[in-house]
């Protein structure tokens, strides 16, 4: 007897939009939603400026942080990867991330956007991605296994939190 598993969920993604600054500033408004990203959204001029930085991205590397949209085409968050933006951590490795409205939670979408983002990046050519996630976020650490990464190392951010490095080659 086979188990039957179910569906992914439709979820699209797309290069952010001037528009999608200010979608994501009212998803992250959202403190569940900010719990492992300092608790708060930021000013919506610093998701101005992250959207228009993605949008370099994609054009010059073929990848960002990109929206993620639901069947319906409303933005949910985003998804995507990124070069690894700070001294510390793992410097020169490209970053694989999400963040999802609260009302998105649990339906699949981080995973099945994750998988897409994975897929973009093998055709790129990108030889394998980080994933760096709170220690106590136990739902994006689910989101890493279903993406079949592997804990790699445990790092203290400059805040003083504990975190995981999870990767996966390509």
């Amino acid at each position: 007897m086979s188990e039957t598993l179910p569906a992914a969920p439709v979820v699209q993604l797309r290069v952010p939009t001037d528009e999608d600054a200010l979608a994501w500033h009212r998803i992250f408004a959202d403190p569940e939603v900010m719990e492992f990203h300092g608790g708060a959204a930021a000013e919506l001029s610093v998701y101005e400026e992250l959207t228009a930085r993605q949008r370099r991205h994609d054009a010059e590397r073929g990848f960002c942080l990109w929206t993620m949209l639901n069947g319906e085409g409303a933005p949910i968050g985003f998804t995507g990867a990124q070069p690894w933006p700070y001294a510390w951590g793992p410097s020169g490795e490209i970053e694989i991330g999400w963040r999802l409205a609260r009302r998105a939670w649990g339906r699949g979408y981080a995973t099945a956007a994750a998988r897409t983002t994975l897929d973009r990046l093998r055709a790129l050519g990108v030889p394998s991605v980080v994933a760096m996630v709170d220690a106590r976020n136990e739902r994006s650490i689910a989101v890493t296994r279903r993406l079949g990464m592997e804990r790699a190392e445990t790092f203290t951010t400059p805040t003083g939190r504990t975190g995981h490095c999870f990767r996966l080659t390509l």
